[in-house]
């Protein structure tokens, strides 16, 4: 646009200096300013109706942008001109490419994830062997110490089943009335071996009250808190686990712990994917994977998942049960 306009300015100053300096043509100055109003209001019709011509698929294009959905490239605007046909045909082309390449990764992932399910399940297999070997020996301290080292490993294998897996959750989700204090204890029984290494004592408070929720990934959620509670409170500790019901009718199961407490600065951020804290570097198993899992999961079951703590105070961790689980009316609506 801004070359059209040079354009025709130098053009119309051409021709009026032309005018103006040839002898053999004698006109009059109004007629030169009346040429020149012609040749302007011309111009500023053909300008204006170029530009709307011209910026009309651009326009559309703009429009669409805010608007983006799946099925965008059925959408695109009509082209006006040659220009705009190359540049349908460019994103055509381009939508093309990034679905195929969209679906090789998808196919890679597919693959990788069966593959990593498989090798877990296998991996268990030995594991399971290696568990009756330890029942029968646990009179040997040696084996009570691998027991330990087993646990550890087992944690981690399932835990990395569960991530396979979690993609798929909302066809794996099956709500029933669960006694939640009797969950966490099914897990603290798993991590026996663990407490009594570290000689923690776990003390359940308060009735055990019923919540309506999937078991399995509720266990899964519980076992990544209780993991770190084990994992950070000192030799000799205490977790405290206990429910409570709020004046909505929520269920809250509380696990508190004794370890070093979480600094508030730290706090917002222990959620996220790999986040390990200050923590989280003196131990180096930290994997910053444990609570963003947790997370996740409760997300997608319409539990809540907060913490409350503070440097030396020890960690809270309350899970949230609705008194409706919202999951499932969105899940069978």
């Amino acid at each position: 646009m801004k070359s059209w306009i040079l354009l025709f300015m130098m053009l119309l100053g051409f021709t009026d200096l032309l005018i103006w300096l040839d002898k053999g043509i004698h006109i009059q100055i109004s007629s030169i300013v009346y040429l020149n109003t012609l040749f302007f209001l011309s111009f500023i019709g053909f300008f204006l109706w170029r530009y709307r011509k011209e910026t009309k698929y651009a326009a559309a294009l703009a429009a669409l942008h805010e608007e983006m959905n799946d099925d965008w490239i059925e959408t695109l605007p009509m082209a006006e001109n040659v220009r705009d046909e190359v540049t349908s045909e460019v994103l055509r082309a381009a939508d093309l490419l990034f679905r195929r390449k969209l679906s090789e990764c998808k196919k890679a992932h597919l693959i990788e994830n069966e593959y990593m399910a498989s090798w877990v399940h296998e991996v268990k297999a030995p594991l399971t062997a290696m568990k009756l070997i330890i029942d029968a020996n646990r009179s040997d301290p040696a084996i009570r110490k691998i027991e330990a080292e087993w646990l550890r490993i087992y944690l981690l294998i399932d835990r990395q089943l569960y991530i396979t897996r979690l993609p798929s959750l909302e066809s794996d989700y099956v709500l029933e009335a669960t006694a939640i204090q009797r969950l966490a204890a099914k897990e603290i029984r798993d991590l026996a071996s663990w407490c009594v290494e570290k000689n923690i004592a776990v003390d359940f408070e308060g009735e055990d009250t019923e919540v309506i929720t999937d078991s399995k990934w509720c266990r899964f959620m519980i076992r990544q808190v209780l993991t770190n509670a084990v994992k950070y409170s000192p030799v000799g500790g205490t977790i405290v686990i206990w429910t409570e019901m709020t004046e909505a009718g929520h269920v809250i199961l509380a696990i508190k712990d004794e370890g070093p407490g979480i600094p508030a600065h730290d706090l917002p951020r222990i959620f996220d994917k790999g986040f390990t804290g200050g923590n989280g570097r003196l131990q180096n198993a930290a994997t910053g994977l444990g609570l963003y899992l947790a997370q996740t999961v409760a997300a997608k079951i319409g539990i809540t998942l907060e913490a409350q703590s503070g440097p030396g105070k020890g960690t809270v961790m309350r899970m949230i049960f609705t008194a409706k689980n919202d999951f499932e009316s969105i899940r069978t609506g």
